[in-house]
C-alpha cells in the first residue's frame, strides 16, 4: 500500500488558529454554548437527539461549512458535531463584514444543495448509497477517508452487516484500494478507481 499524509494536513500548517479534531472527538454538544466554525478539512456529523435520548444522525458537514453559526442568533448549538475523518477547523467570522457575509451565503448554499444529496444516500439501491457517500467525501487526489462501518450505516440508513458485505465487494472489484494514511486506520483509507467510480449507479 502507498503512503500518503493526512488529507488536509499540508493546506493548514500554515494557519496559526486552526483547531485539529481527531476522528471520533465530538466538538459541541446540542444546546450548548459556543463559537462558530468553518471546517478547512475532513467531515463532521451532525445529530439530533431522539426521543428516545439517544443520537440520531442529522446531516453531514464537510470542507468550506460553517458549523454552529446557530449559536450566535440562540444562544446554543442545535446540534451535536462530531468528526468523522480527522478535521481542522478555523475561528469564525474571520476578515471583513462583507467577506463573512459572502461567506456565509456560499456555505448556506453549498448545505442546501448537498442536503438533497443527504436525502438520496437514505433512499434507493444499498451499494447506491455507499457510493454516493464515497463520491461526497473523496478528495481532488481521488483518496477517501471514510468514517467507521457504523456511522456509515447511520448516514445511509442501512444495516452494519450490509454496509461491511458492500464494502468488501468494492475492495474485491478494485473501487477501492486500501492506502496508509498516517494516523488513519488502515481500513478506512482508499484510493479510489475514477473510472471504475463513474461506471456505477447515482443515488
Amino acid at each position: 500500500m502507498s503512503l500518503f499524509h493526512p488529507v488536509g494536513r499540508s493546506s493548514v500548517a500554515g494557519l496559526r488558529r486552526a483547531r485539529r479534531i481527531p476522528a471520533g472527538e465530538r466538538l459541541y454538544r446540542a444546546g450548548a454554548e459556543g463559537p462558530a466554525w468553518r471546517l478547512h478539512a475532513g467531515a463532521i456529523r451532525l445529530d439530533t437527539t431522539g426521543p428516545d435520548g439517544h443520537a440520531a444522525f442529522a446531516s453531514l458537514a464537510i470542507a468550506g461549512d460553517i458549523l454552529g453559526c446557530e449559536s450566535m442568533l440562540f444562544g446554543g448549538h442545535t446540534f451535536s458535531a462530531t468528526a468523522l475523518t480527522e478535521c481542522w477547523l478555523l475561528p469564525w467570522p474571520r476578515g471583513r463584514s462583507e467577506a463573512v457575509a459572502d461567506g456565509l451565503l456560499a456555505s448556506l448554499a453549498q448545505a442546501q444543495q448537498r442536503a438533497a444529496s443527504i436525502v438520496a444516500l437514505r433512499g434507493g439501491q444499498a451499494t447506491a448509497r455507499v457510493l454516493g457517500l464515497i463520491r461526497l467525501l473523496r478528495d481532488n487526489a481521488g483518496r477517501v477517508i471514510l468514517p467507521t462501518r457504523q456511522d456509515i450505516a447511520d448516514i445511509t440508513g442501512l444495516r452494519f452487516e450490509t454496509i461491511s458485505r458492500i464494502m468488501k465487494g468494492l475492495e474485491r472489484s478494485g473501487l477501492l484500494v486500501p492506502v496508509r494514511i498516517e494516523g488513519v486506520r488502515a481500513t478506512r483509507a482508499y484510493a479510489v478507481d475514477p473510472v471504475l467510480l463513474g461506471g456505477l449507479p447515482v443515488a
